[in-house]
């Protein structure tokens, strides 16, 4: 393989990978817990929580809601790192971790 090949293909995969990144941070990604739902871009930023509990919270309420709040975030999380690698996984070992 020449390298102009090479160059051809480094800049075909960098392409794919800059589209598959746009798509992947317009999608929407919501991570629940039994309290709290969150919805996070692709892109980690955050768009919406809401606040599933009914009725007033209590001082020891108000602990448990910030523990689900990360429990919501963290699920959305781990959402969007799954998404990551089935849509970028394939350039993984040709990146060799760069990304």
């Amino acid at each position: 393989m020449n390298m102009q090949q090479i160059m051809a293909q480094a800049q075909k995969m960098q392409r794919d990978i800059t589209q598959k990144k746009e798509e992947l941070e317009k999608m929407e990604f919501t991570g629940e817990s039994e309290w709290v739902k969150v919805v996070f871009t692709g892109g980690r930023i955050i768009k919406d929580v809401t606040i599933i509990k009914e009725g007033p919270i209590s001082e020891d309420d108000k602990e448990i809601l910030e523990d689900m709040i990360q429990i919501a975030t963290k699920d959305a999380f781990i959402k969007i790192n799954k998404a990551m690698n089935e849509k970028l996984g394939q350039y993984a070992g040709a990146l060799d971790g760069l990304m």
